[in-house]
């Protein structure tokens, strides 16, 4: 299944406004993920009003916990 990511920045550094990432599959949009300084945030599709929000270093665990390795260039 392959997906497609669309990445909006309306600049370079992120500062007080988060940056989107809408995630879509062949079946239809997956969500939005929602980057910003102090956190990361997922709003799944046809939700607009309830995000789940981790902060960097809650993000960093569960990566490391329930990722899956694979080596980096």
């Amino acid at each position: 299944m392959a997906h497609q990511v669309r990445i909006k920045i309306d600049t370079a550094v992120v500062h007080n406004k988060d940056f989107e990432i809408v995630v879509t599959s062949s079946g239809g949009k997956l969500g939005t993920l929602l980057v910003s300084r102090g956190n990361i945030e997922w709003l799944p599709k046809g939700n607009s009003v309830n995000k789940t929000r981790l902060t960097w270093a809650k993000f960093a665990q569960f990566m490391e916990r329930h990722g899956k390795p694979v080596r980096a260039k």
